[in-house]
C-alpha cells in the first residue's frame, strides 16, 4: 500500500487527465503521462498514448447526462493505474518516478493558461455578462433559448 502523498499524487494525475482532455493542454500532458507509464519502452508508451486517446473520445462524447459519472470513472482509473504503477516499483525507482509524475503535473497545470473543453467556457481574467432589456446573455448556452413576449405586453412592450 502507498504512502498517503503518493495516493495523493495519484489521485493529482488522474484528475489531470480527465481535466485536460480535449483542451489545449491535452497533447503536451498526453505526452509526458505515457512518457512517463512507458518508462523508456516506445512500445508500453504506444499503447498509453492509444489508452489516453480512448479516454479522451470518451470524455468528450459523452451525454451531457453521463458526464460527471463518467468524468468520475476516468479520474479513479487513472489514480489506480498510476498507483499501480508506483507500487510496482521499488523505493528509490518509486521515489524518482513521483519526482517525474510532480514535475510534469505542475508544468502542466499552468501550461497554455486557461482552457476549457468541448461546450464550456473558461476566463482567465474578469468576465461581466449581463442582461438588458429582456435578453439573454449567459457565458455558456447547452440548450435552446426562447424569448416570448410575455403574457398582457402592451403595445409598446412587445
Amino acid at each position: 500500500m502507498l504512502e498517503e502523498a503518493l495516493t495523493v499524487l495519484a489521485a493529482a494525475g488522474g484528475t489531470a487527465v480527465v481535466q485536460a482532455a480535449g483542451t489545449d493542454m491535452w497533447t503536451g500532458l498526453r505526452q509526458a503521462v505515457a512518457g512517463w507509464f512507458g518508462r523508456g519502452d516506445e512500445q508500453r508508451q504506444r499503447v498509453e498514448l492509444e489508452r489516453l486517446d480512448r479516454t479522451a473520445e470518451e470524455l468528450q462524447t459523452v451525454l451531457a447526462a453521463d458526464a460527471e459519472r463518467v468524468r468520475i470513472r476516468q479520474e479513479a482509473a487513472w489514480q489506480a493505474r498510476i498507483e499501480d504503477l508506483l507500487e510496482s516499483l521499488g523505493n528509490s525507482e518509486r521515489a524518482q518516478a513521483a519526482e517525474e509524475l510532480r514535475v510534469f503535473l505542475a508544468q502542466h497545470e499552468h501550461e497554455g493558461g486557461v482552457s476549457a473543453g468541448r461546450g464550456g467556457m473558461a476566463v482567465g481574467g474578469n468576465a461581466d455578462i449581463h442582461a438588458d432589456r429582456g435578453s439573454v446573455a449567459a457565458g455558456v448556452i447547452n440548450g435552446e433559448v426562447r424569448i416570448d413576449t410575455p403574457f398582457g405586453a402592451g403595445p409598446s412592450q412587445g
